[in-house]
């Protein structure tokens, strides 16, 4: 349990209410893995302005559940609002997209999912 995501500023939040964290672990199931897909196809397509808007819809989930990606996330969010063509964003948005599917898979097994 916790191994590629933490619960601490989630059980603060919560003050430690067992049903608060649980729904939150399920709405986490429900949206980030679908932006991480958004994310994945903005990215490929270099729609600048899609990869803006789901990187920054993400950040405060990922940063809430620490997945310890946030400064990647932040890196994909920069270059979709500031256009740099310039750049390559592929191993940042690989790292944050590993990071998901690392924190979705657990968070499934340690909530029965």
């Amino acid at each position: 349990m916790e191994e590629h995501y933490k619960l601490f500023r989630l059980k603060e939040l919560a003050d430690n209410d067992q049903e608060f964290i649980a729904a939150l672990a399920a709405a986490f199931l429900e949206e980030v893995p679908e932006d991480a897909e958004r994310l994945k196809k903005a990215v490929a397509e270099k729609n600048y302005h899609d990869t803006y808007q789901a990187a920054h819809k993400m950040k405060p989930t990922i940063d809430l559940f620490e997945l310890g990606v946030l400064d990647d996330l932040i890196e994909v969010q920069d270059w979709g609002k500031f256009e740099k063509k310039d750049q390559d964003v592929s191993s940042q948005l690989e790292v944050v997209v590993t990071a998901i599917d690392k924190a979705t898979a657990e968070i499934k097994s340690d909530f029965n999912l």
